[in-house]
């Protein structure tokens, strides 16, 4: 009799949900089967009780409805490093999983921990699997079954059959104006959908997806505007859309939230996300927009947060998901909350210790022959270098190794979880890095850029997290000893500097400008390797620049402003930060003209020969004005999208964003904290209020526009770049702070006691 061997089958783990019985994986094989795949999985979650608590949970247990089991174990406590003894609870079922947490959360005087993760991302914690990892299919869910890496660089990507939808007008006017017909692209060819019979309409829709059978919906609008339309219908009409795979009907709905990032209001729409396949909004994803499919792809592996959660959500929650999925797999038991607040200290402590990182302001006006140099990843370097983590920050063992100006003292003895995780994403960027350098294929050369962007954001927001008032692993003295750190690297890079020779222009964080009449690459690289050397961190050239433009505080011309420059690379790229034409609330005529005469402008290659450019740059601004004064511009050049800050009834001033959203809220159509309005300016100065802007959606060409108030908008972005010469040089000025207490200290005794550094 003759055996037949089943060929091994391979594939990609493209999803996760729970169910009543365990885990159900979706799988793309290397065939092309879609496959659904069910694994057992009983989650656990710990609970830390003595005495009468502990009684009242037993009896609690025995009470429940659902099956749950108990056990002692021991488990690491991060702050101690000691293991510590605590009960093991493990649901039979993952739908009763957060059932039973809240019922046991009632009883006073516990603790829990590890009882708040996402179950697929807890699945993928304790399994070892990750998104879009390559397996064996048939002997899931063993570990030995992973054939991929989260740390490859080279990951296998499945072959995604992807359709995108979107709006006619790519979503303008957009949801507070009248609805769209929809435009399906599928291989490159565009249908637009008839929407005027609802009921054709969602035929159509599901004869797509029945016909193409997509893994990926990439939409523009799907989580606000096109989904919530599409289900509507649905529901009116009592017609199934079969929006998910397997025949599966229900979809998971995230929640519309209002939320303050960075002193800003951001709304985010409530996510559409689908069973069996994915669906993106493009518009509704920060490092879709960032990063695009492959930065995603990257996060989704490295952080294992399914794809669709994290395109939904911010970075600080892939980095903390990182940090969690470290702490399990070590042991270490994970707080449903922070649990150390911030030690007490006295004013002067603070001011000793909570500065921030170091501003020199740039000395203001146009500088040719000028290198940028940028630390690689300076606090997340910093943090793994000198193994900063809240457990490791004022440590008992440890208290001679102390960090300069922060009153604090780091760990020698224990490797904190903080460096642990950031350490191998460092070493990945600087791979992708290195790739990306060597790479012929220029489409091989932007996946690597999109890839090692995606780590940059996580490593970015590590330090914040790091002192976040709410992060479950940080700390705000560890982040004190991130900043002291990165002070006197910069102070000590900025000394480097001058010793060869460079006069310093500017200085922010981790980055520096400098100056010197004869700058070639090989200099500058000399240079970099000696900042290196000192500092014990890798530092690169960003750039050579035929000249960098500072542009002056408009409230005090004496004075620069750190973040808003225009420099030219000998390469001839420009580099673009604060001004009009990178904002988002720029009228798009407006960026189009300072364009425009950045676009001249660059073409100079010194100080005289921008002189000499001067003349035709002043002519495309007296060009530019001469079309809002004579009323050719046409309106939707001149919209103006601000973000609204609250709701409209709670404005009290007539700002312009204000006077928008409260007309849209008398037509019904009421805008959300966080979210854009489009607004046009018809009449700044009215006394009237209601008649000074109107909501673009509703726009009617018998209102006109103000002419004036654009005027003055176009001068005020382009005649900064033109009137440079025009006024005297100011003197560079030194701000001082308390932190002048550590130049002081550094400086050599030769030097004079005042530096005009222009240092805050």
């Amino acid at each position: 009799m003759v055996q037949t061997i089943r060929p091994e089958r391979t594939g990609w783990l493209l999803d996760v949900y729970p169910a009543s019985q365990g885990m159900l994986l979706w799988i793309l094989s290397d065939k092309g089967e879609r496959i659904l795949r069910p694994v057992p999985f009983r989650p656990r979650f710990y609970v830390d009780a003595t005495g009468r608590a502990q009684d009242r949970l037993k009896s609690l247990l025995g009470r429940l409805r659902h099956p749950v089991s108990l056990a002692r174990t021991e488990r690491t406590d991060l702050f101690t490093g000691t293991l510590r003894p605590v009960l093991e609870l493990t649901t039979l079922s993952p739908a009763d999983f957060f059932a039973v947490i809240r019922q046991v959360a009632s009883i006073p005087e516990i603790v829990l921990y590890n009882c708040d993760i996402p179950l697929p991302q807890l699945y993928f914690y304790e399994s070892g699997l990750f998104p879009l990892a390559f397996c064996r299919i048939d002997t899931l869910p063993d570990r030995r079954a992973v054939l991929d890496s989260p740390w490859s660089t080279d990951p296998p990507m499945p072959p995604l059959r992807t359709i995108s939808i979107g709006l006619e007008a790519d979503g303008s006017p957009g949801k507070h104006g009248a609805p769209e017909r929809l435009v399906v692209e599928i291989d490159g060819e565009r249908r637009l959908l008839d929407g005027e019979d609802p009921r054709e309409l969602l035929a159509t829709i599901n004869a797509i997806l029945k016909r193409e059978d997509p893994d990926l919906i990439l939409s523009r609008r799907g989580d606000d505007l096109i989904f919530p339309r599409i289900l509507t219908l649905s529901k009116k009409l009592a017609v199934s859309v079969a929006l998910n795979r397997g025949g599966r009907q229900e979809i998971s709905l995230g929640k519309d939230r209002s939320f303050l990032s960075y002193g800003k209001t951001v709304f985010r729409a409530g996510g559409f996300s689908l069973f069996g396949r994915w669906h993106l909004d493009q518009s509704n994803s920060f490092i879709l927009k960032e990063a695009g499919l492959a930065g995603l792809f990257e996060q989704a592996r490295v952080t294992r947060i399914p794809l669709q959660q994290l395109a939904r959500t911010s970075t600080g929650t892939g980095i903390t998901s990182m940090q969690m999925a470290l702490a399990i797999a070590s042991g270490i038991l994970v707080p449903k909350d922070k649990g150390h607040p911030e030690a007490f200290r006295s004013g002067l402590d603070l001011l000793e210790s909570d500065k921030g990182g170091m501003v020199f302001l740039p000395r203001p006006g146009l500088h040719e022959s000028v290198v940028e140099l940028d630390f690689a990843s300076m606090y997340p370097s910093l943090m793994t270098a000198y193994n900063i983590s809240p457990e490791t920050v004022n440590c008992p063992c440890c208290p001679g190794n102390r960090v300069p100006e922060s009153g604090h003292h780091l760990c020698t003895r224990r490797r904190g979880l903080i460096p642990s995780v950031l350490a191998p994403l460092l070493e990945k960027r600087r791979r992708y890095k290195e790739l990306k350098k060597t790479a012929d294929d220029p489409w091989l050369r932007q996946e690597y850029d999109r890839r090692q962007g995606a780590l940059k954001w996580l490593l970015v927001v590590s330090f914040g997290y790091l002192g976040y008032k709410n992060a479950r692993f940080g700390k705000v003295e560890a982040h004190e000893c991130v900043t002291a750190l990165s002070r006197e690297k910069l102070l000590q890079a900025k000394e480097v500097a001058e010793e060869w020779g460079c006069r310093f222009l500017h200085g922010i964080v981790d980055s520096l400008w400098l100056s010197h009449p004869d700058l070639d690459e090989a200099d500058c690289q000399r240079l970099a390797e000696a900042i290196s050397r000192t500092t014990g961190l890798a530092i690169g050239i960003e750039g050579l620049y035929r000249w960098i433009l500072f542009f002056p505080s408009k409230e005090r011309p004496s004075l620069a402003v750190p973040n808003r420059y225009i420099g030219v690379f000998r390469s001839g790229e420009t580099k673009i930060r604060g001004i009009e034409l990178r904002r988002s609330d720029t009228p798009p005529f407006v960026a189009k003209i300072q364009q425009r005469i950045v676009s001249h402008l660059s073409r100079a290659s010194d100080i005289r020969s921008y002189r000499a450019c001067l003349p035709e740059a002043r002519r495309l601004l007296e060009e530019g004005l001469m079309e809002i004064e004579e009323g050719r511009v046409p309106v939707s050049e001149l919209v103006i999208r601000k973000r609204i800050s609250k709701t409209p009834e709670s404005y009290r001033k007539a700002s312009l964003q204000a006077i928008v959203a409260q007309e849209l809220a008398a037509r019904g159509r009421a805008p959300r904290p966080g979210e854009r309005i489009s607004l046009v300016i018809t009449g700044e100065g009215d006394p009237d209020p209601a008649s000074r802007a109107r909501a673009y959606d509703t726009f009617s060409p018998d209102y006109g526009y103000d002419r004036k108030a654009y005027a003055r908008l176009l001068r005020e972005a382009c005649e900064p770049m033109l009137d440079i010469f025009g006024r005297p040089s100011a003197p560079s000025r030194t701000v001082r702070k308390p932190i002048d207490l550590l130049l002081r200290k550094r400086q050599k005794k030769s030097e004079p006691a005042e530096r005009p550094d222009g240092m805050v």
